[in-house]
């Protein structure tokens, strides 16, 4: 018979099973939406309407975009307390912070 996941992690020894779930917590913060980003802030959409003077069903739709403005994005972020940094990588160098876009307004 076949063990399922929950299974065989509980049999690793608990420093393991600690190191895979701070992993795992890793990569969800790493692939994170507009939405989940503004849901660990505990920011609702209205509040977010009310710090970008837009209506609620415009941050809805922002939500829902695959393709923003960097400008669009900052104001987002900074909305929620955040600064927005635009990072380069190439497999062949270290990571490069592109500066320049921040007076974008």
């Amino acid at each position: 018979m076949a063990k399922s996941l929950t299974q065989k992690l509980s049999q690793l020894p608990q420093e393991r099973q600690q190191k895979i779930q701070a992993r795992a917590a890793d990569l969800i913060v790493e692939e994170m939406s507009l939405r989940d980003l503004r849901l660990a802030r505990q920011v609702t959409q209205e509040k977010m309407a009310e710090l970008l003077q837009i209506r609620q069903g415009s941050v809805s739709r922002l939500e829902k975009r695959s393709d923003l403005h960097l400008s669009t994005l900052r104001s987002v972020v900074q909305a929620m307390g955040g600064e927005l940094r635009l990072v380069v990588e190439f497999p062949d160098r270290p990571p490069i912070m592109i500066s320049g876009f921040q007076d974008l307004d």
